[in-house]
């Protein structure tokens, strides 16, 4: 039976990256991109494969479940990688309804299509769901989330994860749909959507705009760059076993603020401006509700067991990262004027 791998928010940052790793890498897979292209999916990402012979692309929501239904059919899909989510955490204080809506309900649909469709086969199949370290909350100056670790969100964001793990848990155990989960931490690196910190600030260093720190900067996070996360559901998806669940992180535990320095210093050395120039842009902003302090994954597991682990260190991406943004100036333009949502009318409305 030929793979036929439905990846959802495959127009999205991490999306986008597994896309390309699967197109290229698993040419006898067909790989269908299903994004609903909200404001953070942008086709843009995947202009160098989006001709390819084993790639379709599919303009759907999963709050669609009947054209669930039908892309299921249409492609016969094998397997599931799902990534389609509301994932900024300001957002989701704002409007935590639609991270309600596309994370748990969204996420629900397109198991319950995935059952109905793999019901006369299910062990044939896999359900890769790709989560996030802010399910397990937050941790003190100490210590390391863990696979074991209980759950214990704190944003609207963070709850409506941790539920659509549950949820994917309940229909393994219940049904028995085949499903592995990950967890990564924050990740980092190219055609990241400019409000997320280190996007966000590589665009405010160059227009020498405000550089807007939280609080004293003190929150800390562990930093994934984007194309080891990829390497990492590759390899979760074709080794684990059934049921397995697997931290993913960087080994890069950073203060908010140290980032932002060293940042500053990178962009400044590439830019030609003397040294510490932006660190002037650093404005400190009142902390979110419910900000939590420290996240740090240990990823012992996913390393001993299926051999998984970074490829750079964190100055060696972060370099990379601003090598990238410098380089792709327009499609950085593109998304800061709203641009990029015409291309799929462009590209795709009269197919």
């Amino acid at each position: 039976m030929q793979k036929s791998i439905l990846i959802t928010g495959g127009a999205g940052f991490i999306g986008s990256h597994v896309v390309r790793l699967f197109v290229t890498k698993y040419p006898e897979y067909k790989i269908v991109n299903l994004d609903a292209l909200t404001y953070a999916g942008n086709l843009e990402n995947l202009t160098d494969i989006e001709h390819s012979s084993n790639y379709v692309f599919e303009k759907v929501n999963i709050l669609e479940p009947e054209k669930l239904k039908e892309i299921f059919q249409k492609h016969a899909i094998t397997d599931v990688i799902h990534l389609a989510a509301e994932s900024h955490v300001d957002r989701s204080i704002l409007s935590p309804m639609d991270f309600i809506y596309t994370n748990i309900i969204g996420t629900v649909n397109l198991l319950q299509t995935a059952k109905d469709f793999w019901k006369d086969n299910l062990s044939a199949h896999r359900f890769h769901h790709v989560s996030t370290d802010e399910v397990y909350g937050t941790l003190g100056n100490e210590g390391f989330f863990t696979e074991t670790t209980a759950y214990s969100p704190n944003s609207p964001y963070s709850a409506s994860k941790a539920s659509s793990d549950h949820f994917v848990r309940a229909y393994g155990e219940t049904y028995g749909i085949p499903f592995v989960i990950t967890n990564c931490s924050n990740n980092y690196g190219p055609n990241h959507f400019p409000e997320k910190l280190i996007p966000l600030f590589i665009n405010n260093i160059i227009n020498n705009k405000p550089l807007p720190v939280y609080g004293k900067g003190e929150n800390t996070r562990d930093w994934l760059y984007v194309i080891d996360h990829a390497r990492a559901i590759d390899t979760v998806f074709h080794k684990a076993a059934n049921h397995a669940t697997y931290n993913v992180g960087g080994f890069n535990e950073w203060k908010n603020l140290d980032l932002v320095k060293l940042l500053i210093r990178l962009m400044d050395e590439k830019l030609g401006r003397p040294s510490g120039t932006s660190e002037a842009l650093i404005t400190y902003v009142k902390d979110r509700p419910g900000h939590d302090l420290r996240y740090a994954i240990d990823a012992t597991k996913i390393n001993k067991e299926l051999g998984w682990s970074p490829s750079v260190t964190f100055e060696e991406g972060l370099s990379a990262t601003i090598d990238w943004y410098l380089a792709n100036t327009e499609w950085l333009q593109h998304v800061t004027s709203g641009n990029y949502q015409k291309y799929y009318e462009e590209q795709y409305a009269v197919r």
